[in-house]
């Protein structure tokens, strides 16, 4: 075997082990699961979620995750808990406590201490035998038979199925709760994520001239028209702002093959009837997936059967939609 191939089979193998491992977890979504599940939708307190070494990355993961998807959550790391941030804990909330071998220092200095305050426990443990399991109000299983690293020492198989487990929780309270995309948006108003699911046309179309000429008006207005506002295209109207069509500048290049009587053109003869439009309280990726759809560059903004602007492509992809 050379080097090369080497690497990829190790690639693979520890692909193939985790994925056995998360095959297995979905053996382990039982009535346990229900409880912990119903305990977090019912509960009048919080989500603490806890765990040291690795499975504190996890944690962050899964508090994260629940953030975003409408379950408030909370992170503690076991270590500061111990040193003064129990204090976060109040009597109603629910400790769910991550770990794989559920007997690691901090966990098991940390448990007695939750027990006394009488809150709920949920162990998310790697061995339903060791003390976390015991002292647990309920047990999420999450054994593995062995870590994809080859001295089955380091946190890798574990961990994710750690993570797959966390998610497993999120998405069933999601689902439950009736979490939609508007929802998400709410949690998610920043960068690419946030204006995919914010960013309406609205807030793009009225940074654009507003093209307009009326049906009776002469080709060389409408060529004015669409060399002034720069955006290849411009908007036929009639007297009541209504659209009665649409002429590009790939509509003029078009009509000059077919005629030389340019003198007797107007608007109404060489628009396109029926353009595509959109509303301005559309969302602007709506107004991407069309574009794409009639393969087309723009569209033209109406509401209310009233003309009021235009949506071009190069708008949506300055805002990295």
């Amino acid at each position: 075997m050379t080097a090369q191939e080497e690497i990829i089979a190790i690639g693979k193998q520890t692909i193939i082990v985790e994925q056995k491992a998360l095959e297995a977890l979905s053996t382990f979504i039982d009535h346990s699961f229900v409880a912990a599940i119903e305990c977090m939708l019912h509960s009048p307190g919080r989500l603490i979620i806890s765990g040291i070494g690795k499975s504190a990355i996890i944690a962050q993961k899964i508090v994260a995750t629940l953030n975003s998807t409408g379950t408030p959550a909370l992170f503690l790391h076991a270590a500061d808990a111990i040193h003064g941030d129990l204090g976060m804990v109040q009597n109603k909330d629910i400790v769910m406590l991550i770990s794989k071998s559920g007997e690691s220092p901090e966990i098991k200095f940390l448990v007695p201490f939750i027990r006394a305050m009488g809150n709920t426990i949920i162990g998310m443990v790697g061995d339903t035998n060791s003390y976390l399991a015991k002292q647990s109000t309920i047990v999420l299983n999450t054994t593995v038979n062995k870590e994809a690293c080859p001295n089955n020492l380091a946190p890798t198989t574990s961990t994710t199925v750690q993570l797959a487990m966390g998610d497993a929780l999120a998405v069933t309270l999601m689902t439950i709760k009736g979490f939609k995309k508007q929802d998400f948006a709410k949690y998610h108003p920043g960068g690419n994520l946030g204006k995919r699911l914010c960013l309406k046309v609205k807030d793009l179309y009225n940074k654009n001239g507003q093209p307009k000429v009326s049906g009776h008006d002469s080709l060389k207005k409408v060529i004015m028209e669409i060399t002034q506002k720069r955006l290849g295209v411009t908007a036929v109207v009639n007297d009541k702002n209504e659209v009665m069509g649409i002429i590009t500048d790939g509509d003029l290049r078009r009509m000059l093959e077919k005629t030389t009587h340019l003198d007797t053109l107007l608007a109404q003869d060489i628009q396109t009837n029926n353009p595509h439009t959109i509303e301005p309280e559309s969302l602007a990726l709506l107004a991407l997936e069309t574009m794409q759809s009639l393969h087309i560059n723009h569209l033209l903004v109406t509401e209310n059967k009233q003309y009021l602007g235009v949506i071009h492509l190069h708008d949506l992809i300055e805002e990295g939609i």
